[in-house]
């Protein structure tokens, strides 16, 4: 055990899980779905291999999109992949929790490290597709990655760890990436006032946007609540 931790359990710290915040417009129905996979997962699929496959999953994503420069029938592909993704991603905690095999700060550095070099490979297999334009697909992941932090923080700080943002959630940005993917095989571009732009531009453009939004309404409002709590006298 580490100085660290002895000092904390001297004192009487003891490591509290963050509260999770759940309110995205699939919580309910997929909680019901994970928790039926879990009670079904065979007793050789670990938590950590769950893990292991999201990650590579979404690693294999970006493969395919970036393959699909070459050959557009690689976005099916991208599509398993942003799938499974789910799955692993998505049952790990859920298995951890229905087996009680819980490890809070581990399960939560490793997953949240693993999205983070996943969501780069994404935009990465993205920007090499020719599917949108580079600088939408870096824009789109730096857009992620403030949100990510700001969430980060807000859970060091408030002990609520918020997986949605009103509506939107991990999955549903998934579903949003299926449609669009299934939406360029059939063609890659859309229309606006006599002009034609690339389909995952737009897309990315209102991703950036909202995450953007997202991000500065969270900071506005952790930062008015932590000042309120940490008053000075």
């Amino acid at each position: 055990m580490s100085s660290t931790m002895q000092f904390g359990k001297a004192l009487g710290l003891e490591f509290r899980n963050a509260t999770r915040i759940q309110q995205a417009l699939t919580a309910g129905v997929e909680r019901k779905a994970l928790l039926w996979l879990a009670e079904r997962t065979p007793a050789w699929v670990s938590v950590d291999l769950l893990t292991v496959v999201g990650f590579a999953a979404q690693i294999l994503a970006g493969v395919c999109y970036a393959a699909a420069r070459w050959n557009k029938y690689a976005l099916l592909g991208s599509i398993f992949f942003i799938a499974l993704n789910w799955l692993g991603d998505s049952l790990d905690g859920t298995l951890a929790r229905f087996r009680n095999r819980l490890r809070p700060r581990y399960g939560f550095y490793v997953d949240h490290m693993a999205d983070t070099f996943g969501a780069a490979a994404l935009m990465i297999g993205l920007a090499v597709s020719n599917y949108v334009h580079w600088q939408v697909a870096i824009g789109m992941l730096v857009a992620f990655l403030v949100l990510a932090v700001e969430s980060y923080l807000a859970t060091y700080t408030l002990n609520n760890f918020r997986l949605s943002h009103g509506m939107f959630g991990p999955t549903e940005i998934r579903i949003l990436l299926i449609a669009g993917t299934i939406k360029l095989l059939l063609n890659p571009w859309a229309h606006f006032a006599a002009h034609r732009f690339l389909l995952f531009d737009v897309g990315g453009v209102i991703a950036i946007a909202g995450m953007a939004g997202m991000a500065v309404a969270a900071t506005a409002r952790h930062t008015i609540q932590l000042y309120r709590e940490e008053r000075l006298a």
